[in-house]
This record gives C-alpha cells, sequence and structure tokens, in this order.
C-alpha cells in the first residue's frame, strides 16, 4: 500500500523513444519505485520494466488502472500524456491528490521542432482513432497540419483521400520514431506516395497545396449537403445561423432536422448538436452529412418527434425549429430551457406565422419576414423567382 504522506499512488510518465535515457530523475524514481507498470508494449520495452509491465487493454479500460489504487502504479504515454494521451482520461477519474504527471514533448513538439514550424500556427490532430473526414474543416491553401496516425496503411488510406478531394499536390512528411536513436523524417507528394513506409511511424505532416476547402461563412452552398428537398436553403440558414449565434463547446437542439444542415454548421464553429428527425430516411441523410463534414463526433442523432424526443437530452444553449412548431410542442420545449437559452423558429404557414406572432407578443424577441427571390429565365429574358416567405422569430428565454 502506499504510504499516504509519500503522494500519489499513481505518476503518469511521458516516455520518448529515447527510452530512460529521456526521463526526469522524478519519473525514474517512479518507475523504480512501482509494483505496476502500464503501457503500451514499445512504452514497456523502452522502460525495461520486467514483469512488471501490463499492456494497455483493447479497447483501452481506464477502470484496470484504477483497479490497483493505492499501489505504487505507473501509466506510460508517448510524450505528452495530457495531448491525445491517456492522461485526462485518468485524472477526471481520481481525485487531484491521487495523481502526478510528468510529461515529455509532445510528438507534435518534435515534429514541428524538425521542420521548422510554428507550432501555435499548426492544426494538431490525432486521426489514429479517427476517420479522415476528421480533416474536413481544416483543408484549406498553405495550412499546416500534423496528423497523429495508426499505421502505415493509414498514412496510404489519408494520401489517396487527400487525391480524391484535390489536394494530390500537398506536401506529406513521415515521421518516424521521434526523437530516438531510430529517428527518420522524409517528404513525399501526397499523390506520389509509394513503395514502403516503416511500421514505427508515429505521425505525419501536412502542407496543403490544392484547392479552397470550405467556406467559414455562415450559409454554406445547399449542393454541399445530401437532402431531399427539405433542407433550410443557404440565405435563410444564414440567418438562421446568426441569430443561434454559435459559440465553441455549446449545444444545439435541432428539432425537425431535416437535412441536419443547421447542424452541421453550427458543429463547424466548434459545438455539439443534436438533431431531432422523425423520418428515417432523412435521419441517414443527417448521418451521412455529419460524416461528410467530419463531423459525426459532434452530432448526435435522434429520431423521433419533439417534445418527447427531448425529454431526456442534457439542455442546449441554443434551439433551432426548422418547422412543425405548434402550441403545445413550444409550451413543452420552452419550460425546460435554462435561462439564457437563445431559440429561433421558422415558419412557412400561415398557421405557424400567427403562432410566432403571438408568441413574439408574449415573450418578445425579434419577429422578421424574409422574402428571397433569385434571377430565372423567363422566355428569352430573365425574372424574379420568388421562393415561399420564411418568418422567423428569435428569443432568449
Amino acid at each position: 500500500m502506499v504510504d499516504p504522506l509519500a503522494g500519489p499512488w499513481l505518476t503518469i510518465i511521458g516516455i520518448g523513444e529515447d527510452g530512460l535515457a529521456g526521463l526526469s530523475e522524478a519519473s525514474r524514481k517512479a518507475l523504480s519505485l512501482a509494483e505496476i507498470v502500464f503501457g503500451g508494449e514499445r512504452h514497456l520495452a523502452l522502460a525495461n520494466v520486467g514483469n512488471r509491465g501490463r499492456p494497455w487493454p483493447v479497447p483501452f479500460d481506464a477502470d484496470i488502472v484504477l483497479s490497483y489504487r493505492d499501489r505504487p502504479t505507473v501509466v506510460l504515454a508517448s510524450g505528452d500524456p495530457f495531448w491525445h494521451g491517456a492522461g485526462a482520461v485518468l485524472a477526471e477519474k481520481l481525485g487531484g491528490d491521487e495523481w502526478i504527471a510528468h510529461p515529455a514533448p509532445s510528438t507534435f513538439s518534435l515534429a514541428a521542432a524538425r521542420l521548422g514550424w510554428r507550432l501555435e500556427s499548426v492544426t494538431c490532430i490525432g486521426l489514429h482513432a479517427a476517420p479522415c473526414e476528421r480533416l474536413v474543416p481544416h483543408l484549406v491553401r498553405d495550412a499546416h497540419i500534423i496528423c497523429l496516425m495508426r499505421d502505415a496503411a493509414a498514412v496510404k488510406d489519408l494520401a489517396k483521400w487527400l487525391t480524391e478531394r484535390g489536394w494530390g499536390a500537398s506536401l506529406l512528411w513521415t515521421l518516424e520514431a521521434l526523437g530516438g536513436p531510430r529517428e527518420s523524417v522524409d517528404q513525399h507528394r501526397v499523390d506520389l506516395i509509394a513503395g514502403d513506409i516503416a511500421g514505427d511511424l508515429v505521425a505525419v505532416a501536412l502542407l496543403l497545396i490544392g484547392t479552397q476547402g470550405i467556406p467559414r461563412s455562415s450559409g454554406l452552398p445547399d449542393d454541399l449537403f445530401i437532402h431531399d428537398g427539405q433542407i433550410t436553403k443557404r440565405p435563410v440558414r444564414a440567418l438562421a445561423l446568426s441569430a443561434l449565434a454559435p459559440r465553441p463547446g455549446e449545444r444545439l437542439w435541432d428539432i425537425g432536422a431535416g437535412s441536419g444542415s443547421i447542424s452541421v454548421e453550427w458543429a463547424l464553429c466548434g459545438g455539439t448538436a443534436t438533431a431531432i428527425e422523425a423520418r428515417e430516411d432523412r435521419v441517414a441523410n443527417i448521418r451521412s452529412n455529419a460524416a461528410t463534414f467530419g463531423l459525426s463526433h459532434r452530432i448526435t442523432l435522434v429520431t423521433g418527434r419533439a417534445p418527447e424526443a427531448v425529454a431526456a437530452l442534457e439542455a442546449p444553449d441554443a434551439v433551432f425549429i426548422g418547422g412543425g412548431l405548434d402550441s403545445a410542442m413550444f409550451e413543452a420545449i420552452w419550460s425546460r430551457l435554462p435561462s439564457g437559452t437563445r431559440l429561433v423558429a421558422h415558419s412557412v404557414t400561415l398557421e405557424t406565422e400567427a403562432l410566432l406572432g403571438e408568441l413574439h407578443q408574449r415573450h418578445g424577441g425579434e419577429l422578421m419576414r424574409v422574402e428571397i427571390a433569385h434571377a430565372a429565365p423567363l422566355g428569352r429574358y430573365r425574372s424574379w423567382e420568388a421562393a415561399r416567405p420564411v418568418v422567423q422569430w428569435s428569443v432568449v428565454r
């Protein structure tokens, strides 16, 4: 058992390819005193811990480590354990007096140092357990990206994926065994990668050369989304998002989500969204759109109708109701919203427009009628073709 006066029972150590030689005195002392040492097989070999080593369970299970509570235990992770590592997962389950960490330079830091890149200007992302689509929001000309990778096969898949999307002229560096005696850094053109890539590769770096990527303004082109016609059209979507005012880390309820275009643009701003849609075919479209934009981890799908479908959901920061609003739905949703929640509702029917007018009178906010017309052919000439007017009500609870 750990002496409570001696300090935390768990030590989280970042280890590099240079093994024991690169560890601090405090890290080496913790290793020498540990009864059990958890880590990847490569880390355990680098630390030379013998039969005290326990390879990580697959899939990773932090509770295995916690089962050794109050016994001297070490967890080994690559570089900085709190950057795409196990550190935060463990710390969330422990008291602050139960653990201590000794980080090493992260893979991102080592890669930037080798390439001479300003790390504060680099997008750092973990792709070892995520699809390539996770890169979509970051694909812009001249972007510098460092990606943690699962293996050499994943690098070839990434190169193919980038080439298919118009980024084949980009430069890609394979970074292997960074910080150790077998370190290797090789440069490639994305669409010309060939031959073997070493199995101990840990990351790739990208300098993007190619197309423009997706715009970052509200109101993305409609043709970027899969839909059956049930989509908040681009100009109206821009107005809705302006009123919803997304901020990083905030949560949206997108009720009657249709194609999920509002959810996608909200998530592109750094928030999370719950897309609620009754029709299975439209739920499939939302799922496809979330995956295409690399946002499946930020958009949760709920098949059903409000208000029943939101009964078990965590309270939102904002709510969008794209259609189908009636008095009963409004009262059920409104009563659940905490103070400060932003609500935006749209109407294209006279009945719902009348309801929004009544709600505006009762609760205040802003009521706006939007009429948009597009130029279209009329014989040998052109004329204005009007879309259905949309009424938007926005209010803060």
